[in-house]
């Protein structure tokens, strides 16, 4: 499977970020790391693996990108509102660096988005902020909600990025946006959080928009051996 390390200076971070891309030829897809996790955990935890034939047969690309929770949201050493800034210069990072960089490279723009559990909140809460340029949201095991890390504050960067509370108020130009994108949702029957993904699908069809969410019987669901398996069928 081919295989690139690449590195450079956000303009908009303030510091160098780096990524993994992983073949030559097919949709590219996004996959975000969880919350703790950096860039190389979906490749450390064998995700990549798990769908390296259709990576060789050039049917998908893979681009897994860095986060800096640490810095944003789970960054109990600031005020919210710096947590909250942070993030903002995060989402600046994907959406006016990499993207771009994705589009050129990948030589097309169906790009798909993948994370589970904190990742599923990133690539949530991006696909609704751009579905210009996300096609397709798979979902496994998610959080939704970002107002567990904000000790009770509020300003319009934590509204913009806490996707639970803004779809509900977006009106019927927004809904139809996001209705073009595919959303898939997924984790097992007895994850500790299954009401989440339950949750935010139903937020999702109360609006209109269209989603299919799979709950897989009888197993927890909410690890990385049931998301290498589970994966390949949505990408």
């Amino acid at each position: 499977m081919y295989r690139d390390y690449v590195k450079w200076w956000s303009p908009s971070l303030g510091r160098d970020m780096e990524f993994l891309w992983f073949g030559k030829f097919g949709r590219p897809v996004m996959l975000f790391p969880t919350s703790a996790g950096r860039y190389s955990e979906n490749e450390d935890f064998h995700l990549a693996d798990s769908v390296a034939d259709k990576v060789d047969n050039g049917e998908i690309q893979l681009v897994l990108v860095d986060t800096v929770n640490n810095e944003s949201w789970y960054n109990k050493n600031v005020h919210p509102r710096v947590r909250a800034k942070r993030h903002a210069q995060y989402d600046a990072y994907l959406r006016h660096e990499l993207v771009p960089y994705i589009h050129n490279r990948a030589q097309r723009g169906d790009l798909a988005v993948y994370g589970a559990s904190f990742g599923a909140y990133h690539a949530a809460n991006f696909a609704a902020r751009y579905p210009d340029v996300v096609s397709r949201a798979i979902l496994f095991s998610g959080v939704f909600d970002i107002r567990s890390q904000l000790d009770g504050y509020w300003d319009d960067n934590c509204y913009f990025n806490c996707p639970v509370v803004n779809i509900p108020n977006m009106d019927g130009e927004w809904v139809g946006k996001l209705s073009r994108v595919e959303w898939i949702l997924a984790t097992g029957e007895h994850d500790s959080i299954v009401d989440k993904t339950k949750e935010f699908s139903g937020l999702l069809s109360m609006k209109g928009i269209p989603n299919y969410v799979e709950i897989w019987p009888g197993v927890f669901g909410h690890d990385w051996p049931w998301w290498r398996e589970h994966l390949r069928r949505f990408v």
